[in-house]
């Protein structure tokens, strides 16, 4: 119809046509540049924001789904236009005098079979898919290269490319049979205090098409291939509808492809749906199921959020002492005279204070003296072994700054609960001291006398409702009861309108209390209205909406007029259960008088 809309006609019914809004649509003279140009350019820029993104190309086989993807030499796809663009902003930002160092890294898996497998090492085998304390989806032992040009990146891609799983179909001489993941993952560290860092990833996805097997003749290890894809694309719909509907339970862990794409669909991630669709006609129901999906996919809601961490300050060069620059003999000897030595106070105080002043325990200074010089001992000790001991500090980097990290917030926690416990000690006395002073106030100022206040309490209206004519009429003839519905296991007045003495009657459960005669009316206005009345006639009765309504007259131009009422049990779809429920809540209405019918 026009760029952001298209329109196709109804299966069910030729004479209609369903219409579908996105926020573009490309046709078949649409080049590979408009596509990229229009929907995958703009989100790049996110990632040096420390932003997630990811793309997906969904449809059915043979849609054309890998081109849109990939490309080919004269027409490059979406990805390496992607990587190319990326990699020219990260050299432009992270160049010589800017604030931002960056570094971009690339991995390439596949999801074959719900096997996880990583395509730069296939011999890696199945790979597990976590989550981090951040809900942020990783995967371990997952190959990843660093790129600085789009010659690196075609160096590890393309050998990589070949290693995905491919097989011949009737539709496609290479139908991929898996999901091919390839994601980039852009590093950003800030050379200056506070020295931040940053992480964007991009989920560049090319998704496996669904497949109809009587028409790919798909057998023996095809139709299990095809059985996997079907099975995973089914649950990315699964989930995609929980999102839109809000449901307490997303099902990510129902598929191995929708357990990676967790933070992607509904997450951290500004996602984009490349949905292709094929114009032929033997792909039309195909075409419609995929317009759908991305007509509900379009409906989520992702919140993106800056990936940004604090680079702690002893990450800055630590200058070694000229004990530990010395090699292993020379160590020998400096602790020899470190033992003549170790006899004064002095020199003891003196050692202290050097080994905190180099030492990588410094930022433990906090802590227990004991244990500090305990540490530090048997760190000089370490030290000095030279090859034959394992330092101290000989944990990986990422752990020991994280190890550093934990001290400084559990002090900070401590310093901050202390200050509590002092401004609340503060409160406490302020209290005593002016509860004394009102104390003391009170013992000299003459009390009151003493009275007691007796409150009576107001008994509990109760209010009845009726129908005004049955109120009417009984209101005519006073010796008439007014009949109410009773709660049994509560104690429930039964007045009349002649000032009688009220009865209390233990009950335990609700009936309703109407003389035979308005009974009998009432069902004869019922039986009536059944017989006589018009499907808004029936309408009017509680308990039967149109469809029901329509039941009724059809079975009465059938069979006849209904003898009685619980003849309505063998209209189709009416239980006798539902005719019951039918009668108690419109035979009192009809009864008093309401409703239509002779009087």
């Amino acid at each position: 119809m026009d760029s952001c809309s298209l329109e196709i006609v109804n299966w069910r019914n030729h004479q209609e046509t369903l219409k579908y809004q996105f926020d573009a649509f490309y046709g078949e003279r649409s080049t590979q540049q408009d596509i990229y140009a229009g929907s995958v350019q703009p989100i790049l820029r996110h990632l040096l924001e420390g932003q997630n993104a990811s793309v997906l190309a969904y449809g059915p086989t043979g849609a054309g789904k890998t081109h849109t993807m990939l490309g080919s030499p004269e027409q490059p796809g979406v990805i390496p236009r992607a990587l190319m663009d990326l990699l020219q902003l990260t050299r432009e930002e992270g160049a010589e005098g800017q604030p931002w160092a960056l570094s971009v890294t690339m991995s390439y898996l596949e999801i074959y079979q719900e096997k996880v497998l990583d395509l730069l090492d296939p011999a890696s085998g199945d790979l597990v898919i976590r989550e981090d304390c951040r809900g942020n989806i990783l995967i371990p032992g997952l190959t990843q290269k660093p790129i600085t040009s789009f010659a690196d990146f075609e160096r590890y891609f393309l050998p990589a490319s070949r290693n995905r799983t491919v097989g011949a179909t009737r539709l496609n001489q290479r139908s991929s049979r898996s999901h091919a993941v390839l994601l980039v993952k852009v590093d950003q560290r800030e050379r200056l205090a506070p020295f931040r860092q940053r992480e964007g990833k991009l989920y560049l996805i090319d998704l496996a098409g669904s497949e109809d097997n009587r028409r790919t003749g798909n057998k023996g290890l095809r139709l299990k291939e095809s059985g996997a894809i079907n099975t995973s694309l089914f649950v990315l719909g699964k989930v995609v509808d929980a999102l839109n509907q809000g449901l307490p339970r997303v099902p990510y862990r129902d598929s191995k492809l929708t357990r990676l794409l967790q933070d992607s669909l509904g997450g951290s991630a500004h996602s984009i749906l490349i949905a292709n669709i094929a114009p032929e006609r033997h792909f039309f129901l195909d075409t419609v199921s995929a317009l759908n999906f991305a007509a509900r996919s379009k409906e989520v809601i992702n919140r993106p959020f800056t990936n940004e961490s604090l680079q702690l300050h002893v990450l800055a060069p630590v200058k070694l002492s000229q004990k530990e620059m010395l090699g292993p003999s020379e160590a020998k000897r400096a602790r020899g005279s470190e033992e003549e030595e170790i006899g004064s106070p002095e020199t003891t105080a003196a050692r202290a204070s050097s080994s905190l002043k180099f030492s990588p325990l410094q930022k433990l200074s906090g802590m227990d003296s004991a244990m500090l010089d305990r540490l530090l001992s048997l760190d000089r000790l370490l030290a000095s072994q030279g090859s034959q001991g394992a330092p101290l500090l000989s944990t990986p980097k990422r752990e020991r700054l994280v190890l550093i990290k934990t001290v400084e917030e559990k002090d900070l926690e401590i310093e901050r609960l202390k200050m509590k416990q002092k401004e609340l000690e503060a409160k406490v006395l302020a209290q005593k001291t002016g509860d004394s002073k009102e104390k003391e106030n009170s013992l000299t100022m003459p009390q009151p006398l003493s009275h007691h206040t007796v409150t009576v309490t107001k008994p509990r209206k109760k209010a009845v409702v009726m129908p005004l004519q049955l109120i009417q009429e009984q209101v005519a003839s006073p010796n008439t009861e007014i009949h109410i519905l009773k709660n049994k296991g509560r104690k429930r007045k039964q007045g009349s309108l002649d000032a009688s003495e009220p009865k209390e009657e233990d009950e335990d459960c609700w009936e309703l209390q109407i003389s035979p005669e308005l009974l009998a009316h009432g069902r004869q206005k019922i039986l009536y209205l059944l017989n006589e009345g018009s499907v808004r006639d029936l309408r009017s009765l509680q308990r039967i909406g149109p469809k029901k309504a329509q039941l009724i007259v059809g079975w009465r131009e059938l069979h006849g007029s209904f003898s009685q009422v619980e003849d309505l049990e063998h209209v189709e779809g009416i239980t006798a259960k539902q005719v019951d429920s039918f009668l108690k809540a419109n035979i009192l209405s009809l009864a008093a008088g309401q409703g239509c019918g002779p009087s």
